[in-house]
């Protein structure tokens, strides 16, 4: 198995969000998988993150639905 493994900085900049999004993404229930090496180390595989951008594809904003606000 190869796959390239992102730090949560390198992800960010892929999905073109901040950290702090992926952080809060991450305590709040993880719609974006990520893998937990050890206590600290959080990585992401770059296919998750772009599988989870093609689960995204909208074809018109009449079939987007409001996600629940993160934290709220």
């Amino acid at each position: 198995m190869t796959c390239k493994l992102l730090t949560t900085k390198e992800a960010a900049k892929h999905l073109g969000v901040s950290t702090a999004y992926l952080e809060r993404d991450r305590w709040a229930g993880a719609r974006v998988p990520f893998v937990r090496l050890s206590k600290r180390s959080i990585r992401y595989r770059q296919e998750d993150l772009d599988n989870f951008v093609t689960s995204k594809i909208r074809h018109s904003t009449s079939s987007y639905q409001m996600p629940h606000a993160m934290g709220a």
